[in-house]
């Protein structure tokens, strides 16, 4: 459990340090110029690469959630135990956490760095949405995509699945959600990540929090659903 705990923790927080370090260069530093699109590619395919070598490395450890939304959909199909999914909950958002304590510590070192104005990679709605969505619909994408991400690990790391591939699908799935959710929320599908900015960037980002920390969280429930309704359980098999 120690071992698991520990990669749960530090693929979380390496996941939030790259990741979300690429989405505060592209659209805080602006490192891809005038182009809004770069930034969304780019950021988009660091988180999916980044999940993807995590996979294969920490998957045989402890699943490579990264993710307590992930853990949800786990927990639910009857994957995990409560006892052990509340760890690995508590790992991923210390890990998060300490990814963004980790990031922050780092542009701080430089000159053009403003906590107010460069920001850690947050996620938001209104004013903090590129296209000043409301609440009800930042929820809604997050549980959509959400919902579409855990389902995919939830089928990429089945007993039927091909596990030699899983760690590329689910990569690619989450650059997929991010994609669509830049634009819209900066894109969360996972409240450890969005925790751990906030908490260091505070105001908005902070206030906001608790919306993708909440939606992931149904997703998740949502597509543990739906995943036992298209492949119904026999016998619980460990996420790969």
């Amino acid at each position: 459990m120690i071992r698991k705990l520990a990669a749960e923790l530090l693929g979380t927080g390496l996941l939030v340090y790259v990741a979300v370090g690429v989405a505060t260069l592209s659209f805080g530093f602006g490192t891809t110029g005038s182009s809004y699109a770069a930034g969304v590619v780019a950021t988009a395919l660091a988180f999916g690469l980044v999940l993807l070598a995590l996979a294969y490395v920490l998957g045989p450890i402890s699943g490579c959630h990264v993710n307590p939304a992930v853990t949800v959909g786990a927990l639910l199909t009857g994957r995990i135990k409560l006892l052990e999914a509340a760890g690995y909950w508590a790992a991923q958002f210390i890990g998060g956490m300490l990814g963004a304590l980790l990031l922050w510590g780092t542009f701080a070192c430089s000159p053009l760095y403003s906590r107010s104005t460069t920001g850690l990679g947050a996620d938001g709605w209104g004013a903090a949405s590129r296209i000043h969505i409301n609440a009800g619909g930042a929820f809604l994408i997050e549980v959509v995509l959400t919902t579409l991400f855990v389902f995919v690990v939830l089928g990429a790391t089945s007993k039927t699945s091909n596990a030699t591939v899983a760690g590329l699908t689910i990569g690619l799935s989450l650059a997929m959600c991010h994609l669509i959710g830049i634009p819209v929320t900066g894109t969360s599908v996972n409240p450890a990540r969005s925790l751990g900015p906030a908490l260091i960037v505070g105001g908005t980002a902070l206030t906001q929090v608790w919306l993708f920390i909440v939606a992931p969280l149904v997703g998740g429930i949502l597509a543990a659903g739906l995943h036992l309704l298209v492949l119904p359980r026999t016998t619980p098999s460990p996420v790969q």
